[in-house]
């Protein structure tokens, strides 16, 4: 087929000019195989070598992720035990230093001494966990034990006597083991 003086081949066509066959990028076969074209797409060892670093960084990544995750749902539950060993100790230290008698029941409970050997057990051990001051179960933290002695203590110049020591452990199957200490003085 014959167009304007061009000679049509396919892909390309006929030059009368050069007397050669050209592509419609103007170039011959010749030029095509001394310069080839800059755009080349991907080879499949780049490919696969680009894929093998994006995985290792995305490994590492959610590996941090999922210590941080595991970090955060401890310290929740070791903020949890210092609150609870903390209102155990205010609840002891309010009350009177002189003992009267040991009450039956913690909402009894009027001197520092009746709360000597109190265990609140875990929902785990057979308990309901931490309770409040009239000895109720308090909702959502059944995985806490709770353990209280009170004893002789010293402080300063302060007689023996006159000073008990109280100790609050706080315990959680998480592995959480706290004890916070306080005195109570009949001064």
């Amino acid at each position: 087929m014959r167009k304007r003086g061009h000679w049509s081949l396919g892909n390309g066509r006929w030059s009368k000019r050069t007397g050669t066959f050209v592509d419609f990028s103007g170039h011959s076969p010749m030029y095509r195989a001394c310069y080839p074209s800059r755009e080349r797409g991907v080879t499949l060892v780049e490919l696969v070598i680009s894929i093998v670093i994006v995985s290792m960084a995305a490994a590492a990544v959610l590996g941090v992720l999922s210590l941080l995750a595991k970090g955060s749902a401890d310290a929740m539950i070791r903020n949890q035990a210092v609150a609870i060993a903390t209102a155990y100790l205010e609840e002891v230290r309010l009350k009177n230093f002189v003992a009267n008698g040991k009450e039956g029941s913690r909402g009894l409970y009027d001197d520092v001494s009746d709360y000597d050997a109190l265990q609140d057990k875990s929902v785990v051990n057979g308990g309901v966990g931490a309770r409040d001051q009239l000895g109720n179960g308090i909702a959502g933290l059944g995985q806490y034990t709770v353990t209280v002695t009170v004893g002789p203590g010293t402080l300063g110049s302060v007689p023996v006597a006159a000073v008990k020591r109280i100790d609050v452990n706080v315990q959680h199957p998480a592995g959480v083991n706290l004890t916070i200490s306080g005195y109570r003085t009949a001064l």
